[in-house]
């Protein structure tokens, strides 16, 4: 079981910590209606506690600061609460806690000079910001989640769901992250979840990323499992092994996963044909995708084409 200590700062944001402790309350009632033991034994904290102890093994999360524009997020990073939340981080990371921040909360983290020289990730709005104020992070302002274990790091408000996905993927399982997922009705978003999940899960590992990336890249073609491991700089027996174990899955439910997010979106965003859209991500037969899709997201591609476009994305704004 996982300590997991919620940090609720003064004047954060209320969905965000909402969001924060029913995920890792679904995680619990999941595992727990399957007759397993509950992952997360969770506590609130509050920046105005004296004493907070931490140990190796330990996970702290930090839910969105909530700031509405550069000023007010200079501001509150020098008020003393934030300052004292910058430094429980920075005690929880000392004492070998893992942590994970959303947000504008990422500023935080690197406030306590804990992403020094590692990637991360923050409200696309603030990057700007942040590449001035640290330039010593490799800010990767694009991608949702950035899990550079033992810290992970967010975007914009909304995207604590994911963060907390990739947490339950990775101090759980992967199959409980996506039962959670479908339990919270996730579902409804279907042309960005498969997607998600598999960043969020490859995003733990380099060579994975790479190999998800170059995926991406190659869409369009039909390529081996073998040139995906090579693509990760592994062999491809070395690579089924390392994806298992990081993403949950086998090489071709993998490429398959990236091929069904880029068809869901062109369906949901274009009037091309499934026959077309079907070519441009690797398949040449349209049924195979038809398949796919109805296997994954539990519709046709006729039902994705008819939801309203946008509709269940996550957000990307404050």
């Amino acid at each position: 079981m996982t300590r997991v200590r919620v940090l609720a700062l003064p004047d954060g944001m209320a969905s965000s910590l909402a969001i924060t402790l029913d995920a890792l309350e679904t995680a619990n009632q999941v595992s727990l209606n399957g007759g397993r033991r509950a992952p997360f034994e969770v506590t609130t904290l509050r920046t105005g506690r004296a004493t907070v102890a931490f140990e190796p093994g330990d996970l702290l999360i930090i839910p969105g600061l909530g700031v509405r524009s550069e000023s007010e997020l200079l501001a509150r990073l020098a008020t003393p609460a934030v300052e004292r939340a910058a430094g429980i981080a920075a005690k929880a990371r000392a004492a070998g806690a893992s942590i994970a921040a959303s947000c504008a909360s990422t500023f935080i983290l690197a406030q306590a000079g804990l992403l020094s020289g590692r990637r991360a990730t923050t409200t696309w709005w603030l990057a700007p910001a942040f590449r001035r104020l640290h330039p010593e992070v490799e800010l990767a302002a694009d991608q949702i989640v950035v899990a550079d274990w033992p810290i992970a790091t967010a975007g914009a408000a909304m995207a604590q769901m994911d963060l907390m996905l990739a947490v339950i993927a990775r101090f759980a399982s992967p199959g409980l992250a996506d039962a959670c997922a479908r339990y919270l009705l996730l579902d409804q978003r279907r042309s960005q979840a498969p997607y998600m999940a598999v960043s969020f899960l490859a995003g733990q590992d380099a060579l994975i990323a790479r190999a998800e990336a170059w995926a991406r890249a190659n869409i369009a073609r039909d390529f081996g499992m073998d040139e995906l491991a090579a693509a990760a700089g592994l062999a491809p027996r070395t690579f089924a092994r390392r994806l298992a174990a990081v993403c949950g899955l086998s090489p071709v439910r993998f490429a398959q996963r990236i091929r069904m997010e880029a068809a869901e979106r062109l369906l949901e965003t274009t009037r091309l044909s499934v026959d077309e859209v079907a070519r441009r991500v690797g398949y040449a037969e349209p049924s195979t995708l038809r398949r796919l899709i109805r296997r994954e997201a539990r519709r046709s591609p006729a039902e994705l084409r008819r939801r309203p476009h946008g509709a269940g994305r996550a957000a990307t704004a404050n």
